[in-house]
C-alpha cells in the first residue's frame, strides 16, 4: 500500500483528492492537516511515501515545509497541489526539492497520473507548465555558463540580488515563501562565504557580478 499524507487547509479540497486517491487500489490517505507544524509533526514516527501539500498553507508555507520534510525525511516524496501558475512559484518549489508541481485545475485528470509518474522515479509538472520548466532549465544552465566558479548556490544568488535591490529580509521571505529565519541563515551563510562583514559589501559584490543595477552605495 502507497501510503499519502494530505497537507491543505480547505477541508473540501482534501476531501476531493482524498476521494481521488483511494479510488485508486494501491494507493491509501494515512493523514490529513490543514498547516506546515501540523504536517511535521505528523511525519515524526508515521510510515509516508508521499507528502501532497499546498504552497500557501497557515503558520508555515508549503515551500519551507518541502524544504524541512526533504531534510528530515529525504525518501519521502513530496507533490506539490497549487492553484499558482506564475513561473517563480514554479522555480521556488523546484529549488526546494519538490518532485512534482500540479496545478489545482488539472488536478481532477491528472493527480493520478502525477503520483504514478512520482513512484516510478520521475518528476512531474503540470502540461500548463511544462514550457516554463524548460526555460527554467535554460536559464540557470545559462547562469551556471556564465560563471560556474561562483561560490553562491543560486537560491544564494536570488537572495543577494534581492538585498541588493534594497529588500528586507521580511520582504525576501514574503516573496520566496521562507520564513524570516530561514532568510537571516542564508544571509549569514553568503556573509561568511564571500568574507564581508557588512551589507554594503554584499551590495556591491552584487553589483559586480552583474546580479542588479543598483548604484553602488
Amino acid at each position: 500500500m502507497y501510503k499519502i499524507v494530505l497537507a491543505e487547509d480547505h477541508v473540501l479540497v482534501r476531501e476531493g483528492i482524498k476521494k481521488i486517491i483511494e479510488a485508486l487500489p494501491g494507493l491509501q490517505v494515512v493523514g490529513e492537516v490543514g498547516d506546515g507544524p501540523q504536517l511535521l509533526e505528523l511525519l515524526n514516527g508515521l510510515a509516508v511515501d508521499m507528502v501532497i501539500l499546498d504552497i500557501s498553507m497557515p503558520s508555515l508555507p508549503g515551500i519551507e515545509a518541502t524544504r524541512e520534510i526533504k531534510k528530515a525525511y529525504p525518501g519521502v516524496k513530496v507533490l506539490i497541489l497549487t492553484m499558482h501558475k506564475k513561473k517563480e512559484y514554479l522555480n521556488n518549489a523546484l529549488s526546494a526539492g519538490v518532485d512534482g508541481y500540479l496545478l489545482k485545475e488539472d488536478a481532477p485528470k491528472e493527480l493520478l497520473n502525477a503520483i504514478d509518474k512520482i513512484r516510478q522515479g520521475m518528476a512531474y509538472v503540470s502540461p500548463l507548465l511544462s514550457s516554463d520548466l524548460v526555460n527554467l532549465y535554460v536559464q540557470g544552465q545559462r547562469q551556471y555558463d556564465a560563471d560556474p566558479s561562483d561560490p553562491l548556490s543560486p537560491r544564494e544568488i536570488e537572495i543577494i540580488k534581492m538585498i541588493a535591490e534594497g529588500k528586507s529580509s521580511k520582504e525576501i521571505a514574503g516573496i520566496l515563501f521562507l520564513s524570516f529565519r530561514t532568510i537571516q541563515n542564508h544571509r549569514t551563510k553568503i556573509m561568511k562565504k564571500l568574507d564581508l562583514k557588512k551589507n554594503t559589501d554584499l551590495v556591491r559584490y552584487a553589483i559586480r557580478k552583474g546580479y542588479t543595477a543598483t548604484a553602488a552605495p
